[in-house]
């Protein structure tokens, strides 16, 4: 009972993060590049989202698959990278439209990453090689479109930022 309970928190939080994962991105952008934080109750929801299928993540592990030992510190990386992204945006250090962006796109990298993992490779058919394949293709994809994402739309925002510091 506690498993299937704990395994339906895991996929539901896991879901909903990925079906708003790219609002919030595309909202975040949007309000930064207005000069505005990025902080909304979208924001706030990917947050706890991320923070919930990482937790029911290190739980499962831990009382149902010990051998998938490896992945709690996947899930810890995953969660450091949503805080990474909130970091980023709320103090805008040098360099923090790099945090922002890859905080927030590399989790969700990891999401989608985990869910092909689980999906083709622990509970699927593949098997030796080929799991590399599966690991690698989300990340292969989406960093240069989180680079891409960073250069057109997020840039424009430091700019604005690094124009009022200076006129301010």
């Amino acid at each position: 009972m506690a498993h299937a309970v704990l395994l339906a928190i895991h996929i539901l939080s896991g879901t909903l993060g990925l079906l708003l994962g790219p609002a919030v991105m595309w909202q975040g952008t949007r309000r930064l590049a207005a000069g505005l934080g990025p902080d909304t109750g979208a924001n706030a929801a990917y947050h706890w989202l991320v923070l919930t299928v990482c937790l029911s993540a290190v739980v499962l592990v831990a009382w149902f698959r010990r051998e998938l030992w490896w992945l709690v510190p996947v899930a810890a990386f995953t969660y450091s990278l949503v805080l990474l992204a909130r970091f980023a945006a709320a103090r805008r250090f040098r360099g923090w439209t790099h945090a922002y962006v890859h905080g927030q796109g590399g989790s969700y990298i990891a999401l989608v990453t985990a869910l092909a993992v689980v999906a083709l490779t622990v509970d699927g058919p593949l098997r030796g090689p080929a799991e590399a394949i599966v690991w690698a293709l989300p990340v292969v994809i989406g960093t240069p479109l989180i680079e891409w994402w960073r250069r057109r739309l997020i840039v424009p925002a430091e700019r604005g930022a690094t124009t009022s510091r200076r006129t301010g």
